[in-house]
């Protein structure tokens, strides 16, 4: 077993009887050795989600083979799928600005080997990331921006997606909106952070909006990127108790805290392919 290889599928597919079942015998009919599954019925979209885990020390065809039967399982089902080797990590273009907290926690759990990706880069608007980047030796690329040169250096970014075959763009406090052009390009290939618990508090200055407010809980989202700014589909939340004695600085600090663990949980289980778009939502198959 030691020398088996680990693939994870996730699937999904209009919800009817039996849809689960066929997937899981066309797997044991092929040898596959499943050591994980989760699935959900969504009853108002009425669609099915699965993420099943499996290894290939009975598998008795080719991968090849393998993803042939899939293929003809997926038409009748209409089913759309992700298969791949479990030690196939997706790459990763981290985006940032000038704060560097959400950088450090992605870079030092994904040296811990906490997170499931490839670091293959860092860019960002200002230089004040640069040496953190170095430090962890990932290349750093400096791509100045103004109103003027948007789009120009848009393009960068996405010939430097495409030289470095990215998976995954992770805006960590990127302070820069996406047109909707890049971000109808990158649909579900990319999250932000957002410093509220949204939907409340969208755009900038979310610390203010909510100390104007007289809060009780602040909090920070991950979400996937959408051309409607910070109402994504919602991938993880976190957020802590506060009261009126709290200031907008006391806020913004502990903010950094909830930000930083909250983009880090979404990335993780991104890779780990436990999330699905579902129209304006997601689904956590933990």
């Amino acid at each position: 077993m030691s020398s088996a290889t680990h693939y994870i599928l996730t699937w999904q597919c209009p919800d009817n009887t039996g849809v689960l079942a066929k997937v899981s015998q066309s797997l044991f009919s092929h040898g596959a050795f499943i050591t994980e599954t989760s699935q959900y019925s969504d009853p108002y979209s009425e669609t099915f989600f699965s993420r099943i885990a499996f290894d290939d020390r009975n598998l008795t065809v080719s991968s090849s083979e393998f993803v042939k039967a899939l293929n003809e399982l997926a038409k009748p089902l209409a089913m759309q799928y992700q298969l791949r080797k479990r030690a196939d990590v997706p790459n990763v273009l981290i985006a940032v600005s000038k704060d560097d907290h959400c950088l450090v926690s992605l870079l030092t759990k994904w040296r811990s080997g906490a997170l499931p990706i490839n670091i293959v880069g860092v860019i960002s608007n200002h230089q004040y990331c640069q040496a953190l980047s170095e430090w962890h030796n990932v290349p750093f690329y400096h791509l100045p921006v103004n109103a003027e040169t948007k789009l120009e250096q848009e393009a960068q970014i996405t010939d430097l997606m495409e030289e470095l075959n990215i998976d995954l763009l992770v805006l960590a406090r990127y302070m820069q909106i996406l047109s909707d052009g890049l971000c109808q390009q990158l649909q579900g290939k990319a999250i932000n952070i957002h410093h509220s618990f949204l939907p409340s508090f969208k755009g900038a200055r979310p610390y203010h909006q909510a100390h104007a407010r007289g809060v009780k809980v602040i909090g920070a989202t991950a979400h996937y990127v959408t051309a409607n700014l910070d109402e994504g589909p919602i991938i993880a939340q976190e957020v802590k108790p506060i009261n009126h004695a709290f200031t907008i600085e006391q806020m913004v600090h502990m903010g950094h805290d909830l930000e930083a663990t909250a983009l880090s949980h979404a990335v993780r289980i991104h890779a780990e392919q436990r999330v699905c778009i579902n129209g304006d939502k997601t689904v956590i198959l933990a």
